[in-house]
């Protein structure tokens, strides 16, 4: 479905909104937590209503800590919709987190509890905050939030400026504050342990010497990119899609279609990460509550890279930038967010002919769409990869730096990794919550799992080599097994039944999970188990509502009531030849390494989309074969070749 209606607010429109919201007075200090193109439903569309152009903002009052669920027509320039919110708020404000450590330092009670540590230079102290859903254990830390908008805190100490914190945890002190009330309502000291004094710098100045044998590396394409942009839309060989910007979600895709002979053919009308979170494993009284949901707590599109030629992407690159609104309201500019290049991915087919010696090969290129957010210590890559052979590829690249403790030299840990001489890694999860809203030829389609099997030896199967494979259609949403399964090479189709190939097979695409298909490992009465309903399963299957858009609920920032996927699957609704939506859950369960400190090479997770009986044969056939260069091992043999068949 290829609509305006579904792309993102330009600059004049976040104006026009925060001018609307202050104008109703329907906060008195208003603070924008999030403001974002309020999608349309897609059946209205379909029936042919008109729909007006609306925004909608997760809007903060700073002066009680209510948060207001507002609607505004963009037509109209008037609110359609406002409500306050009682269970979970609005994202954080990165202004009342930049204020939290400040007013920590100033806290007689914090300072004292360093002091008894051997630290008095505030200067020198590093103050993360954290969000304090967890935080709902009588005796230990038990803060109900009624309203209120609170951050939790870990602390860290700096030799100097650049020096990493993270090296030196300041292990026993929290600290919470009332970001309302602008004050430390508590801080809580479970005992002094040594802090470690070791540096562990990844900067070059303290790795020296650096290796001197790296050959330079030049990606070039002398005619320029093989993409076009227009406006929101983007076409590439057979790809059409558009890009589009999100303030939780970050890089949101539209419409993307594959053109067929003379015809584009819809694959998905939307697709996005709805949430991820990150829960801790440390049961320590300082650690158990440390968990963050790092889209509906922060918003990974505010906190998005300005990105880097040479760094970040490597190649003829395009950038786009990308607008929010600033928490007055105001537009504000990411400059470079969204990178858009092109890689050689290997070899895309190749045959040999055996009787003539004939070779025929094709080299694989993809269309790589990323961004790239940073939260806190964590850096997370999102990577869509668009292929010539009509197949789609989601990779996530984890990077960054472990959250460590300190421990007594020599002290081991049953819950994490030792890194250091008085240093610990705790064991953790990174756990993503994909949405992906297909619409295979169409809108009307079924969801099939697919598990391979061997085939009992009988009168089917007297030899005993066969293999079957079981299709269970998800008919409702509790159908099948939600759990991916290597063993069965389990996987799910999305067809439409109504359309088949020339072979008689229904038009399909197919989900492959990937090779990191985490889920949660908290139980009850573990409150992240709770908020974090939707990462207890790989797979959901929904019907489409344009009210579930995030798989924790809207709200999922100090919620405990467990919003989301579960609620509202509970009532088990059909999902047959139907709008469906599909949620994947894929991660890590981190247990930090040695090579992990001081800074993780990145690691990778994802899935992929693949054609099945979707086209009549192989849509690859008509790339053309590339010449061969630089194939030489000398100078003189690094020139043009022949082409590769």
């Amino acid at each position: 479905m290829r609509h305006p209606l579904f792309d993102s607010l330009t600059a004049d429109e976040f104006r026009r909104v925060a001018d609307v919201v202050r104008r109703e007075a329907i906060a008195e200090r208003p603070g924008f937590a999030a403001v974002y193109t309020d999608e349309p439903d897609k059946r209205l569309l379909r029936e042919g209503h008109e729909i007006a152009r609306r925004a909608r903002v997760l809007l903060v009052d700073r002066a009680s800590g209510a948060t207001h669920d507002v609607v505004v027509d963009l037509d109209a320039d008037a609110v359609v919709s406002s409500s306050v919110i009682t269970d979970g708020a609005a994202p954080v404000l990165l202004e009342e987190f930049d204020l939290a450590p400040d007013l920590i330092k100033q806290d007689p009670r914090y300072v004292e509890a360093l002091a008894l540590r051997g630290i008095t230079d505030m200067d020198k102290v590093q103050i993360d905050p954290w969000g304090v859903g967890n935080m709902a254990v009588p005796g230990v830390l038990d803060y109900p939030v009624d309203g209120r908008r609170l951050a939790g805190s870990v602390s860290y100490y700096r030799d100097f400026v650049d020096d990493n914190g993270y090296a030196h945890p300041i292990e026993g002190v929290i600290a919470v504050v009332d970001l309302v009330a602008n004050k430390v309502i508590d801080v809580h000291d479970f005992g002094v342990r040594p802090m470690n004094v070791e540096q562990a710098n990844y900067t070059a100045d303290a790795n020296q010497p650096m290796r001197s044998d790296v050959a330079p590396l030049v990606i070039t394409q002398p005619e320029g990119v093989g993409f076009k942009i227009d406006g929101r839309e983007l076409t590439w060989q057979k790809w059409r899609f558009r890009i589009n910007w999100h303030p939780l979600e970050g890089l949101v895709l539209h419409a993307v279609e594959y053109l067929d002979g003379d015809n584009y053919r819809s694959v998905l009308h939307r697709a996005s990460l709805g949430e991820m979170v990150v829960p801790y494993g440390d049961p320590s009284k300082e650690h158990f509550w440390r968990s963050a949901f790092d889209a509906g707590e922060f918003g990974l599109g505010k906190l998005a890279n300005s990105l880097r030629l040479g760094c970040d992407c490597l190649g003829e690159i395009v950038y786009l930038d990308a607008e929010n609104a600033g928490e007055n309201g105001e537009p504000t500019t990411i400059e470079n967010a969204i990178c858009i290049h092109e890689e050689d991915a290997g070899i895309l087919w190749k045959h040999t002919d055996w009787m003539t010696g004939k070779v025929d090969v094709r080299r694989s290129r993809r269309l790589v769409v990323s961004f790239i957010a940073t939260v806190g210590n964590y850096h997370y890559g999102f990577y869509w990869n668009f292929y010539q052979d009509a197949s789609i590829q989601m990779e996530v690249k984890l990077l960054g730096i472990v959250q460590t403790r300190s421990v007594e030299e020599g002290e081991t840990s049953a819950h994490g990794t030792r890194i250091a001489k008085n240093l610990v890694s705790s064991y953790h999860q990174h756990l993503f919550s994909f949405r992906l809203d297909p619409e295979i030829d169409g809108w009307q389609n079924t969801v099939v799992q697919n598990d391979a099997y061997g085939v009992p030896v009988g009168p089917d199967n007297p030899y005993g080599n066969a293999i079957g494979v079981k299709r269970t259609v998800i008919d409702h949403e509790l159908t099948g097994d939600d759990h991916t399964n290597p063993q069965s090479s389990r996987s799910w189709s999305v067809m439409n039944t109504s359309k088949q190939n020339a072979w008689g097979s229904p038009v399909s695409y197919k989900f492959l999970p990937g090779w990191s298909s985490a889920t949660m490992l908290a139980q009850a009465p573990s409150l992240i188990a709770k908020r974090a309903g939707f990462a207890t399963r790989n797979m959901w299957v929904t019907p489409y509502s344009p009210a579930e858009m995030r798989p924790s609920g809207d709200f999922p920032n100090q919620s405990r009531s467990g919003d989301g996927l579960p609620r509202w699957t509970a009532e088990n609704r059909a999902t047959d030849n139907t709008d469906v939506v599909l949620w994947h859950t894929l991660g890590v369960t981190h247990i930090p390494r040695a090579e992990d400190w001081p800074v993780m090479p990145t690691e990778v997770v994802g899935f992929h989309l693949l054609p099945v009986n979707f086209f009549d044969k192989n849509p690859a056939l008509d790339v053309p074969a590339s010449s061969t260069t630089h194939g030489g091992s000398t100078a003189e043999d690094q020139s043009d070749g022949p082409s590769c068949h």
